[in-house]
């Protein structure tokens, strides 16, 4: 894991770990979680998602996470500026994250939009989505916890198909169907790009054991 930089000034929209390499409880991001909802947004980029989710839903607790220092304190800002009270921020390694830091099911629902691809061959090993990211997935989630995958790309989504068909009894999961109108979702401002541009959005909804 690469060394986290500490912020200059205090935030209370940043959850800065006390110790990055202990489990941590659940009641150290949310003091109030107790028979909260809670989601996790990993890599929420400019926060666009993460802030209209945090609003449509005051009594959920939300938790985005994202790796470069300066979206964070921006998707910090948005927060702030929102009144977002019940969203936090981890600058933080998504999977590293699953894997070490987050609480064993202790997570409601999981985000994961529009991934980095990686469409390079050579690259390929860096996709995330995959058997042993599914397994994290399963151990941070509250069983009957749902993780909902969205992606451009149609030659992730198809491995991300695969990968599902593979693995399945393994992790033990449900595809469940995910129509346009099932719950609020909101359109953040990258995917409303690609739409305009006539991309396809693939989606996928998985129910854990």
């Amino acid at each position: 894991m690469s060394r986290i930089r500490p912020l200059k000034t205090s935030n209370d929209r940043i959850w800065i770990p006390e110790d990055y390499f202990a489990r941590a409880e659940i009641g150290e991001i949310f003091p109030d979680a107790d028979g909260r909802v809670i989601e996790f947004d990993m890599g929420c980029g400019d926060g666009g998602f993460l802030v209209q989710m945090a609003q449509h839903h005051p009594e959920h607790r939300f938790l985005g996470v994202e790796r470069l220092l300066g979206r964070v304190r921006k998707v910090s800002r948005k927060l702030k500026a929102a009144n977002a009270q019940n969203a936090r921020l981890l600058r933080l390694e998504s999977q590293y994250a699953l894997d070490y830091l987050l609480p064993e099911s202790s997570v409601d629902r999981m985000h994961f939009l529009f991934p980095d691809p990686w469409p390079k061959e050579k690259h390929a090993r860096r996709r995330l989505f995959s058997e042993p990211f599914l397994m994290a997935i399963k151990r941070v989630l509250k069983p009957g916890g749902e993780l909902l995958f969205k992606t451009d790309h149609d030659d992730y989504f198809e491995l991300a198909q695969e990968v599902v068909k593979e693995c399945g009894d393994k992790v033990g999961f449900e595809r469940l169907e995910w129509p346009e109108d099932a719950f609020f979702y909101p359109i953040t401002d990258f995917e409303q790009q690609w739409l305009d541009m006539g991309k396809t959005i693939d989606r996928m909804r998985l129910r854990f054991d």
